[in-house]
């Protein structure tokens, strides 16, 4: 059974930083396409990054040019470094494979004050 389980959030000022981690089990994260997620109070989750089993990577609009997406195969964890923080960024932020095939984790709160 694959699980996620997602850390390294808080509370950080706007223009603040943050690295989220996701460690899997059951899954070997090299082979598999990964994704974050973020969910904010009443709206639909979202796809923020994803990083393809080749290396690729790829960015909402949103975020792109402050978040970047790395991946540490030996430790098979994936990363979601994450650089000039706006309020608009708090929310629940979730890792999963692409296409979404598992459960999902508990995910880890981002809150961006102003």
């Amino acid at each position: 059974q694959v699980h996620f389980v997602e850390s390294g959030g808080g509370l950080v000022q706007a223009g603040g930083s943050l690295r989220l981690s996701c460690t899997a089990s059951g899954i070997s994260l090299s082979i598999n396409h990964m994704a974050w997620y973020r969910q904010a109070p009443g709206k639909q989750r979202e796809l923020v990054a994803a990083m393809y089993s080749a290396g690729s990577t790829t960015y909402a609009d949103s975020v792109k040019g402050r978040f970047t997406v790395s991946r540490d195969n030996a430790k098979n964890t994936v990363y979601l470094q994450m650089n000039s923080l706006k309020p608009e960024d708090s929310a629940v932020y979730y890792c999963m494979r692409l296409p979404p095939l598992d459960s999902w984790g508990q995910g880890t709160q981002v809150t961006v004050s102003s």
